[in-house]
């Protein structure tokens, strides 16, 4: 790839959801450099796309990659994506979860406001917190749970994000757009750290109990990663959207229990559901949210487009692949 040639620039994107967008921006003619240290994220995501000309891949931290400003003055967009991912990652190791969310994002907003180069900000849903509404708005006010609990750590640090953010595009003019992901799932996502869906899936598929957490009642609305994808790159593109949040993820929503009985039924297993109390699973002190369900108004306004693909197609993709997903995290590439 000729450096100087303009290109998008995806942190994260040896990860779940930062390989299907690479793979979308090539496949739309974009050049593209990844920049990821491959801590969560495996080379082995971007198998696909490897060859391609148009691909650089730089395995390093953002905040350690000496060309970040070079590569950030040819850069038309940057997605940030590059962040501590999953349950067990935030519970096991709090110190990093809150210095990659916090620093990286620091570093990648720095050099992106000397070029003002639009930034779409990866967010999650967990910035919500422990607010009972029955379906969460951008406008919501959020309600975190105390520092002494490490499971609250993700949530406040990528909520710091977005402030940082909004306050580079307020005061240094910086186009930032947020995204706040609910459960995004689809192929090539791991239960290595925690993930439900794809948890499920590996004990589905070989005779293992499902273990859900707490009664199963808890409900969460999963969205397909390709959807996803469709909305980050309808809304980087939308210049209406800057220094503005939107949810992304899906209206579907169903009970932890019942996304299990689904999984076996769709797969044809024989596995049987197990129920763990949350004392058994996590820390003492863990606390989960009872619902997680975005409100998708203001997105489907922005941009035209709201996530549809139902619930079984997404099982059914992942299935089909997921198997090949096991052990091949940071397996090399021939």
């Amino acid at each position: 790839m000729n450096g100087t040639e303009s290109t998008t620039l995806v942190t994260g994107g040896a990860g779940f959801i930062g390989s299907h967008l690479v793979e979308r921006l090539l496949a739309d003619g974009e050049r593209v450099v990844v920049i990821d240290d491959c801590s969560t994220g495996t080379l082995e995501n971007l198998r696909a796309v490897w060859g391609n000309p148009r691909l650089r891949v730089i395995e390093s931290r953002i905040s350690d990659c000496a060309e970040l400003a070079e590569l950030m003055a040819h850069a038309d967009s940057v997605f940030h994506l590059a962040a501590a991912v999953g349950v067990e990652l935030v519970l096991n190791s709090p110190v990093r979860t809150v210095q990659t969310n916090l620093r990286e994002t620091e570093v990648i907003l720095e050099a992106a406001s000397r070029c003002q180069i639009p930034v779409l900000l990866a967010s999650t849903s967990e910035v919500y917190g422990k607010s009972q509404k029955e379906a969460f708005s951008e406008e919501d006010d959020l309600l975190i749970g105390p520092p002494h609990f490490a499971r609250w750590s993700y949530a406040c640090s990528k909520l710091m994000d977005e402030f940082l953010a909004l306050a580079y595009a307020n005061e240094r003019g910086l186009p930032v757009t947020i995204a706040r992901l609910f459960n995004t799932v689809g192929p090539r996502q791991t239960g290595r750290y925690g993930m439900v869906l794809p948890r499920f899936i590996e004990a589905a598929r070989t005779g293992r109990p499902l273990r859900v957490f707490g009664d199963g009642t808890q409900t969460r609305c999963f969205c397909f990663v390709g959807d996803a994808v469709e909305a980050l790159i309808r809304l980087q593109n939308c210049a209406a959207a800057r220094g503005q949040i939107f949810n992304v993820g899906s209206a579907e929503e169903i009970s932890i229990r019942d996304l299990a009985e689904c999984v076996i039924k769709t797969i044809g297993s024989k596995s049987k559901i197990e129920l763990v109390p949350y004392d058994k699973a996590y820390p003492s002190g863990f606390e989960d949210m009872q619902r997680r369900r975005p409100v998708l108004t203001k997105l489907e306004a922005a941009i035209g487009f709201r996530p549809a693909t139902r619930l079984r197609a997404i099982i059914e993709s992942t299935a089909a692949i997921v198997e090949s997903c096991t052990g091949a995290h940071n397996r090399p590439l021939e």
